[in-house]
């Protein structure tokens, strides 16, 4: 019986999912090819709900992954990695997206709060894991990082009077110099 040994490896998570009351997704973000099409992911997505939504446990497994998941007045949250993977990586990534998400919410964790606060999902997100490699597990650093690149608005995206006012600044300090 050989028993074969998967390497050790940085890409440990491999998809984080936000679903709500009805496993309707949110925010989904796949780190792997494991289900390559978007229909192969919204079953697997419907699959993990049926089998979580009405649990009080933290962590499942299903289809070969591991699962830990955490539910918060209407939404659910998942972070899906390997079989092998280490659960307790998988549950501090969980955790540093949920009390990320609750900081900047300001402890108002739902569905239409989340929505109007989609950018701050997707930067809390990306700082928190890039490419299925976790970066950052403490919340505070998170919530810090997405405040500092939330006030990064790119130039295309400014209004004229912001563009105006940025360039006054710019002329005036390089006088004072």
């Amino acid at each position: 019986m050989s028993e074969e040994k998967e390497e050790p490896s940085l890409y440990t998570v491999k998809a984080i999912l936000i679903l709500d009351n009805d496993g309707d997704r949110l925010f989904a973000k796949y780190y792997d090819d494991t289900y390559p099409s978007v229909k192969e992911q919204k079953a697997f997505e419907k699959n993990i709900f049926n089998k979580t939504h009405r649990t009080d446990s933290e962590i499942a497994l299903l289809e070969g992954l591991t699962v830990v998941y955490k539910s918060s007045i209407d939404l659910y949250f998942y972070v899906i990695g390997s079989s092998y993977e280490n659960e307790l990586m998988l549950m501090a990534v969980l955790n540093c997206l949920f009390d990320s998400l609750s900081q900047m919410l300001r402890k108002n964790v739902e569905k239409r709060a989340l929505l109007e606060n989609m950018e701050g999902l997707f930067l809390a997100v990306d700082e928190i894991v890039d490419g299925g490699v976790i970066l950052e597990s403490d919340p505070q650093q998170v919530v810090h990082r997405v405040a500092l690149r939330g006030e990064d608005v790119p130039l295309t995206e400014q209004t004229v009077s912001q563009v105006l006012q940025s360039a006054k600044e710019q002329i005036k300090w390089s006088l004072l110099r």
